[in-house]
C-alpha cells in the first residue's frame, strides 16, 4: 500500500516538475520519500526538487550523491546529479559527473544530449547565418583544424600494418 501511495506521490511531484512548479512538486516529492526512503529515484529526484524550489545546492548535491552510491548503473541518476550542478554553476563538475555515467552506466543518449548541451561552443563564424548553414560549418571546420595547428596539435600517421 505505502509503495503504491509513494509512487502516485511522485508521479504528482513529476508531473509539477515538468509544468515548472517545483515549488508545488517539493511536498509530493519529500512524502514519496518519507515513504520509501531507500528508493534511489525518489531521493535522487526529492535533490533535483529542493535544488529547483529552494537553491539549497548542498543538500540537493547530497540527495542525488548518496541515490547514486545506491544505484550506480542508473544513467537517470547521473543526469539528475549533473542538473544540480549545473543549476548551481558548476560546470565542470557537471561534466565529470556525465562523464563517469558514460563509463558506468550503459551508453544513453540522454547522457550525451546533455553532454553536448552543456560544453562550450564558440560563436559561428558568419554569425548573422545560421550555426548549421553549409557554410557555417564548412567554416567552422576549418576554423577548427587551424586553431588545432596552431596549438601544435597534430594526428600521428596511422602506421599500416605489414
Amino acid at each position: 500500500m505505502l509503495d503504491t501511495e509513494a509512487f502516485a506521490e511522485f508521479r504528482k511531484a513529476l508531473g509539477f516538475l515538468r509544468d515548472g512548479y517545483p515549488d508545488k512538486a517539493l511536498p509530493h516529492m519529500r512524502r514519496a520519500n518519507q515513504l520509501e526512503q531507500h528508493n534511489p529515484f525518489y531521493q535522487s529526484y526529492l535533490g533535483v526538487t529542493i535544488a529547483r524550489a529552494e537553491k539549497k545546492w548542498s543538500d540537493a548535491e547530497k540527495l542525488c550523491d548518496d541515490a547514486l552510491r545506491l544505484k550506480r548503473d542508473q544513467p537517470q541518476l547521473y543526469l539528475n546529479l549533473a542538473e544540480v550542478y549545473i543549476a548551481a554553476g558548476r560546470r565542470q563538475d557537471a561534466m565529470e559527473t556525465l562523464s563517469m555515467g558514460v563509463k558506468y552506466a550503459q551508453r544513453d543518449a540522454r547522457i550525451q544530449r546533455m553532454m553536448n548541451q552543456i560544453t562550450w561552443r564558440r560563436l559561428p563564424v558568419l554569425p548573422f547565418l545560421h550555426r548549421s548553414h553549409f557554410l557555417n560549418r564548412s567554416l567552422g571546420i576549418w576554423r577548427h583544424r587551424a586553431l588545432r595547428l596552431l596549438q601544435g596539435e597534430t594526428r600521428e600517421p596511422v602506421s599500416e600494418a605489414i
